[in-house]
């Protein structure tokens, strides 16, 4: 395939060529989850965008020759906190939100990245790298902390495009009077005697969060790599910091060449965050929507656009899933796909049009030949969707979840009707029913209304 690859790189705001250090080892690293809290439907967008450009780099330069690096920090300040909130360990936890976030995960369709190492599991490696920092000169201890002096790294704010000054107002840097300058973050703090520590050259205590990914991606991908990817939230502290902290670390005049970037989930525009109380999340979907319709909504807008959600997304994707259904064919194995179909995916991850090739090659496939359902199915395959047997996908439909408009407006009227002849035994049946599957209607003004829960 001679087809090159175009990544809008956050490190300078363009859409550039993509040009790997070695073509026989790709390497992409992507910040994980935080293991306090069930992941959200904002946390799986990042999940299947980057799994696509996953699959698009393994197109591109063999399955072998990529590696996929993304982390689970399961130490945290937000962790301890919640860990106490539900009166149970933090190991219980960790482990319990990291099983539940692998489910999320094969839930989406997302394929497993090639490691994912858990940030308490490196803490040696962390230590060695403060240590390194403090003899060069970039770190200072101060009342059992150590925090990376900023003012000593001269391209900070180049990721964000920002001058120090300009971060740190409006933004949630952290107070402290231990630290020599406001912009100053911490690589080490000390731990009180009822939270999680290690020993270490500066006394008990635990790594800073933005240094455990640096320490992972460098253990798993060398001092510098490909490709680093996360939401547009982790730009600035987490990213903006990594860069600064492992390029000093590892003497070296780039940390990673690609900085890609998804944007927001809002909802009614606004971004959707446990902080906002607004969250959604991926397990709330998972009783009345299958997996491949939650996987093509997050995928209808482009990843680097903001994408409101609502019920409506999510109705047109059932729709589209369930018309797709009408082509499905069974593969011994994948019908090799174009060049013109991937290109829309080599150029910035376009998916939006390669969803809108995927409608052209369904029309086609309509024409009752083998060969083109083979290659319709085969396209759709590629990005995470028409993964299961047509019976599989219509026992969920029956089982679970019936998202269709015409489904739900004949049970209304089924509803409206049994009101009008006075069985509210029935019609209190019908919106029990429609309840369980997800949909909650409301009587206002003579009129019945719908939506999602």
């Amino acid at each position: 395939m001679n087809k090159d690859i175009f990544l809008t790189n956050s490190y300078g705001g363009k859409k550039e060529h993509f040009k790997p250090i070695d073509e026989n080892n790709i390497k992409m690293y992507v910040c994980g989850p935080t293991v306090y809290d069930d992941p959200h439907i904002g946390n799986a967008r990042p999940l299947v965008v980057f799994d696509i450009l996953y699959k698009v780099l393994k197109c591109k330069y063999g399955k072998d020759r990529v590696t996929y690096v993304r982390n689970i920090t399961d130490i945290d300040d937000k962790i301890i906190q919640s860990a106490k909130d539900k009166k149970i360990s933090i190991t219980e936890l960790t482990n319990k939100i990291n099983t539940n976030f692998q489910e999320d995960c094969n839930y989406l369709n997302c394929e497993r990245p090639n490691f994912q190492p858990k940030a308490t599991e490196n803490i040696n490696e962390m230590i060695e790298m403060i240590s390194g920092l403090i003899k060069k000169g970039f770190a200072y201890e101060s009342n059992k902390h150590i925090y990376f002096e900023v003012k000593k790294f001269k391209d900070y704010g180049k990721l964000s495009n920002k001058k120090i000054e300009d971060l740190i107002s409006g933004s949630r840097v952290e107070v402290s009077s231990n630290k020599k300058n406001p912009e100053d973050f911490v690589l080490w703090k000390p731990s009180s005697e009822d939270e999680p520590s290690w020993q270490s050259p500066w006394g008990n205590g635990r790594p800073g969060w933005h240094l455990e990914c640096s320490v992972m991606s460098k253990k798993y991908l060398g001092d510098k790599f490909d490709i680093h990817g996360g939401g547009r939230d982790l730009i600035f502290p987490h990213h903006e910091n990594e860069i600064a902290q492992s390029r000093c670390a590892n003497e070296t005049d780039v940390f990673s060449n690609y900085w890609v970037h998804n944007g927001f989930i809002t909802l009614s525009n606004e971004k959707m965050a446990k902080s906002q109380g607004n969250i959604l999340k991926i397990s709330d979907f998972k009783k009345n929507v299958n997996g491949q319709a939650l996987r093509l909504a997050l995928i209808s807008t482009h990843y680097r656009q903001p994408l409101d959600w609502n019920d409506k997304l999510l109705q047109e994707s059932q729709k589209t899933i369930d018309k797709w259904y009408k082509s499905y064919v069974a593969l011994d194995k994948p019908k090799l796909i174009s060049d013109d179909d991937l290109l829309p995916l080599y150029d910035d991850l376009n998916t939006p049009k390669y969803i809108a090739n995927l409608h052209k090659l369904f029309e086609k496939s309509q024409s009752g030949n083998i060969e083109d359902k083979k290659e319709f199915v085969s396209a759709c395959n590629f990005i995470g969707l028409l993964t299961e047997t047509k019976d599989e996908w219509d026992n969920f439909k029956k089982n679970k979840s019936i998202l269709s408009d015409d489904y739900i407006e004949n049970k209304i009227k089924e509803r409206n009707q049994a009101r009008d002849s006075k069985n509210y035994e029935l019609a209190d049946k019908i919106r029990d029913e429609l309840l369980e599957k997800g949909v909650q209607i409301e009587d206002k003004d003579g009129k019945t209304s719908w939506k999602f829960k």
